[in-house]
């Protein structure tokens, strides 16, 4: 049995997970994450791996998330393969009937959507290329060499140059759209298109069924009189009202085919040579009636273009009143997680922004001095026998906070592969820090190197911020007795998206924008 999954459900998946955003019964959180990434793979700046998709591998990158970011309806966008103009090149023309019999002249392609058949021009206007000078003495087309530039709701020409192009202007991008969307290798297709009403004009224009463009594929031989024009030519088929303007050359050959009618309703057509009183000669003329997409150029333009891609947008920038990405460290790793909850709760998370780790306010000796080397170890004894361990992400000598991470590795699951270590350095038991610990236990806080041993975890402080020489300090977590734990739960929601990059340093007066694209 033969069967295809069209491009059509392609782009309705786009939509449909655009519109899982937009419903705000749901909650997605672009997340960053791995700072330790040369500890996982020696290799991994040179050459990081590709993401492995299980459920033991998810729990992983729970593990090591460091904090996330809310995706909003205005940060996520269709967007397409971007085709800048360019003098000289040559574009494909629109077609409705492209396919692995019928190859795209210019590129080859076996579908509309891979084909070349739409530009921007250098004012981020967007247009599709009707027609490309293709003609029995040109069956490929020409170089176009006006960039069209117009914003007519028509189809014509951009110049004067006689290239043969005809263009249909779609849309401009928005500033705000290109600074959030625009990419080096996709081009943002507007939001909500059917409804909105900066694109009324061009949408209200389409025409379902109408008949922009004819070719001729065949000139013919002894067709009419020489210099000749044959007008109001009807163009017959399942639509009505379309008709064209066919004008014959010095040779009585047709030279061009120009509609002068577009008709609607049509989903193929035939010129009616005699109808429109025209001498079909000794050869008869062929031509190919290219019918517009479904609702009429501009109607649907996800459809028109194939919009099947989505951009998803972030900015990661240093929050002082909510300062949950950090800082001093690397993160190797990004993704998105659908509808996580709070900690401890099976609430979906509602937080612009949310910290996956934990912290520990610590005082004493030398605190504002103490020195913690990032993605080593830290401990805690607990209780006679029982220890905490911790990853250090970062530390603030200003604040005293320290915040970090535990996973597996830390523990009786601890060698690369993931097999169980039989004895494991921190024990089998992966305990948490604490203010209130039992008998044999302690308050004071151990690096792995021993250093800094004095400092202990401040267990009279509560709060989310302090004020320290008279300035405000915000935490981004809040502490209880001293202690703060993660404002997300570990595997909770789905991870949909992943990726593994080399390592970005962030510093304290940095921003990264992150523009994720997810292809159906």
């Amino acid at each position: 049995m033969s069967a295809i999954i069209t491009d059509q459900i392609r782009i309705l998946n786009a939509k449909n997970f655009r519109n899982g955003i937009v419903n705000t019964s749901n909650a997605y959180y672009t997340f960053v994450g791995l700072t330790n990434a040369s500890d996982f793979n020696t290799k991994w700046e040179e050459a990081p791996p590709s993401p492995r998709d299980n459920f033991n591998q998810e729990n992983d990158y729970w593990d090591t998330m460091i904090a996330m970011k809310r995706i909003t309806s205005s940060d996520i966008m269709h967007v397409v393969p971007k085709r800048t103009w360019a003098s000289g090149s040559k574009y494909d023309m629109y077609r409705h009937d492209y396919s692995v019999d019928n190859l795209a002249a210019v590129s080859s392609s076996t579908n509309l959507y891979s084909s070349f058949f739409y530009v921007m021009n250098k004012d981020f206007r967007v247009y599709i290329c009707l027609q490309n000078g293709t003609s029995p003495d040109n069956p490929t087309g020409k170089p176009s060499l006006d960039e069209p530039t117009f914003t007519d709701l028509e189809p014509r020409v951009a110049g004067s140059s006689g290239d043969g192009y005809i263009w249909k202007y779609l849309y401009t991008l928005s500033p705000s759209d290109i600074i959030k969307f625009d990419s080096t290798e996709f081009l943002p297709v507007p939001n909500d298109w059917e409804t909105s009403s900066d694109n009324a004009l061009v949408r209200d224009n389409a025409v379902n069924g109408s008949i922009k463009i004819v070719t001729v594929t065949n000139k013919g031989l002894n067709v009419g009189a020489a210099n000749l024009q044959y007008r109001n030519v009807p163009i017959r088929g399942d639509g009505s009202g379309a008709e064209c303007t066919i004008t014959i050359d010095e040779n009585s050959q047709v030279l061009s085919v120009e509609v002068s009618n577009q008709g609607s309703g049509y989903t193929y057509g035939t010129i009616d040579l005699v109808a429109g009183s025209v001498p079909t000669g000794t050869i008869r003329p062929t031509f190919d009636i290219i019918i517009s997409p479904q609702g009429g150029h501009g109607k649907n333009i996800y459809r028109e273009l194939g919009a099947s891609n989505l951009l998803l947008y972030a900015r990661i920038e240093n929050d002082i009143q909510n300062p949950d990405f950090i800082t001093g460290n690397k993160i190797a790793r990004v993704g998105i997680v659908e509808n996580p909850t709070e900690y401890n709760s099976n609430t979906i998370l509602d937080k612009p922004k949310a910290s996956a780790v934990g912290a520990l306010k610590l005082v004493g000796a030398g605190y504002s001095t103490a020195e913690f080397a990032v993605n080593s170890f830290v401990s805690q004894t607990i209780a006679t026998g029982t220890t905490a361990f911790g990853r250090i992400i970062n530390y603030d000598q200003t604040t005293g906070v320290l915040k970090f991470w535990q996973d597996r590795y830390l523990v009786g699951f601890n060698t690369s592969d993931g097999s169980a270590n039989i004895t494991p350095r921190y024990g089998y038991d992966l305990t948490e820090f604490t203010s209130a610990p039992d008998t044999g236990g302690s308050l004071t806080i151990v690096p792995d190197n021993g250093n800094n041993s004095t400092l202990s975890i401040d267990s009279t402080f509560t709060g989310a911020s302090s004020v320290i020489n008279n300035r405000t300090y915000y935490y981004g977590l809040n502490f209880v007795d001293g202690v703060a734990l993660p404002e997300v739960q570990k595997q909770s929601g789905s991870i949909i998206y992943v990726d593994n990059r080399p390592s970005i340093l962030r510093s304290s007066n940095q921003k990264e924008d992150i523009k994720i694209i997810l292809q159906f």
